[in-house]
């Protein structure tokens, strides 16, 4: 298959777009097109999932599978991933703008992660917590705000 047929036009209708927003890659899936635009990536049943919201994504002979950071899995099969999976992995590396862990006392720790829309502003903070340790418990979310205000100061974000 080559790397420069053009995406149908119908898929190309049938994706919910912003302005300015532009297919970068895609690949056929079992259900229709994987998307992969400068912006998000558009999965074959018509979710969009912003860059920005990605926290991870992996591949296996199956498809793809993304965890979102509100803590939601989404999948697509995809048999040829072609370009999908390093466009994907360098567009969302580069919403990122810090990405740091930081222990916490006696606790494990937390990894801080500020995100930005592609060419935007810095939308806001993430807490990743450590396996084992409890993202409700108000004690560690305080060490966390405490361990975050170090290192905006530290790093001016």
């Amino acid at each position: 298959m080559s790397i420069f047929r053009r995406l149908p036009a119908d898929v190309r209708r049938s994706l919910t777009m912003e302005p300015g927003e532009r297919v970068l890659t895609f690949t056929p899936s079992e259900d229709g097109h994987v998307v992969a635009t400068n912006l998000a990536l558009h999965l074959a049943d018509g979710t969009r999932l912003p860059y920005e919201e990605i926290d991870r994504a992996s591949w296996d002979d199956e498809g793809v599978r993304v965890l979102t950071t509100d803590g939601r899995w989404h999948a697509g099969r995809i048999a040829e991933p072609r370009m999908v999976p390093e466009t994907l992995r360098e567009r969302v590396n580069a919403t990122i703008v810090v990405n740091k862990h930081v222990n916490l006392p006696g606790r494990g720790g937390v990894r801080l992660v500020a995100r930005r829309r592609p060419g935007g502003e810095v939308l806001g903070w993430t807490f990743v917590f450590d396996d084992g340790l409890d993202p409700e418990d108000p004690g560690l979310r305080a060490q966390a705000e405490q361990a975050l205000e170090g290192v905006r100061r530290s790093m001016g974000v």
